[in-house]
């Protein structure tokens, strides 16, 4: 059971404790505790220098999870030996340098890494408890680190990283108490990351362009309208406006939007709208967000506003239907490409086709949906507590 150490007199250590401790933590440096290693990336023209037993990691591959096992790519030990990767001993500290500075995962086994490491194998410290100790000096990982195109962190500024350490013993109380949670978090992930396979499964399976349905030109399904091209504000005003990145995961992001001085009321989007990003970058072409509530939002520029027509189509049936793979691929087969982005006009995407069956299936599969979508949700919803709980915890638990 931990306690509350914040009335105590003793300044250096934390403020909650397991009650069995006392005394004072002791200052190291990074350097004190473990090895600091970089790493590198072989020739990736030299086939021999690829896809071999060696596990190689880059820097958007963890964090997730505190343990990482497999690699997307790995390398063979020809390419280990002509570059700059080295190989890792298991139970390594893999530690961003660049882009996600500060974010880690444990490795389960022998690996190599990109230079977008400054790795910690550990030489007097409880590995686990150095793995929850970095995580605390993320600002001042960031504060140290320089460069004009990227931020990036040295091992030497790694190595000079001051620490306070408690005894072996409270060390290792405190990183069982964390992984206990870890393992809470990497559970949720696997049966989120099942529930997004079902989701998909179930687009695949249920809303595939095979379908033997009545085929619909879109234009036939709703109506297709441009945005307000009135000039936006930089400062608040009553009149929130939807922008290209109003749209994010197939949802409305409240928080990036743009405001108007004024807007015709025609312009209000409704409970059932769909947005259609139709200017962007081609991987982002057809972009859709589906208002599922009324959000006192208005319609911008550079977003189609798709208007179902509710006597042939649901309004959450069609959104399915243009979240899909297949519909998103013709989207951007069909968009007009540009150097820096594509667009589809109102009388291409008027004419794109779409399978619609009776009122009564598309009520049944948007119920599936429905329930699968609602599911995921609340295991998202408690994952982020887990996380906010591991977060407390961090802050509180270390100096």
């Amino acid at each position: 059971m931990a306690i509350d150490n914040k009335d105590k007199k003793v300044l250096n250590v934390p403020h909650l404790r397991f009650p069995e401790f006392s005394g004072e933590w002791v200052t190291k440096s990074i350097n004190d505790l473990a090895v600091v290693i970089g790493g590198g990336t072989p020739d990736t023209t030299v086939k021999s220098y690829w896809d071999g037993e060696i596990q190689w990691f880059t820097p958007s591959e963890i964090g997730k999870n505190k343990y990482v096992d497999s690699s997307l790519r790995t390398i063979t030990e020809v390419g280990l030996n002509n570059s700059s990767a080295k190989l890792l001993p298991p139970n390594t500290i893999l530690l961003s340098s660049r882009a996600t500075i500060g974010e880690c995962s444990l490795s389960l086994r022998e690996c190599a890494t990109n230079q977008g490491f400054q790795c910690l194998v550990s030489k007097k410290c409880n590995v686990d408890f150095l793995y929850y100790l970095i995580q605390t000096k993320k600002k001042d990982l960031i504060r140290k680190s320089c460069g004009s195109t990227f931020l990036e962190i040295s091992a030497n500024e790694v190595r000079k990283i001051q620490v306070s350490v408690p005894s072996d013993v409270e060390q290792q109380k405190i990183a069982e108490l964390l992984s206990l949670i870890d393992e809470r978090i990497a559970t949720q992930n696997k049966i989120i990351e099942k529930l997004q396979s079902l989701i998909k499964g179930l687009s695949q399976q249920l809303l595939s362009s095979e379908n033997d349905w009545i085929l619909y030109r879109l234009d036939d399904l709703a109506q297709i309208k441009s945005g307000y091209s009135g000039t936006q504000v930089s400062y608040q005003t009553p009149y929130k406006v939807s922008r290209i990145e109003t749209i994010s995961k197939h949802c409305i992001d409240i928080q990036r939007i743009g405001y108007v001085e004024c807007i015709p009321e025609s312009y209000r989007l409704n409970v059932g709208n769909i947005l259609f990003s139709n200017i962007n970058s081609i991987q982002y072409i057809g972009n859709t967000a589906y208002l599922d509530k009324d959000y006192g939002l208005y319609h911008g520029m550079n977003l189609l506003r798709i208007i179902p027509n509710t006597t042939i189509v649901r309004p959450r049936f069609l959104h399915l239907l243009l979240c899909t793979d297949w519909a998103i691929n013709y989207f951007q087969t069909i968009c007009n490409k540009a150097v820096s982005q594509a667009s589809i006009n109102q009388t291409a995407l008027g004419k794109s086709r779409f399978p619609i069956p009776p009122m009564s299936v598309q009520q049944q599969i948007c119920s599936m949906f429905e329930l699968t979508e609602r599911k995921l949700d609340n295991e998202q919803e408690y994952i982020s507590c887990l996380q906010q709980q591991k977060r407390y915890l961090l802050q509180k638990m270390f100096i």
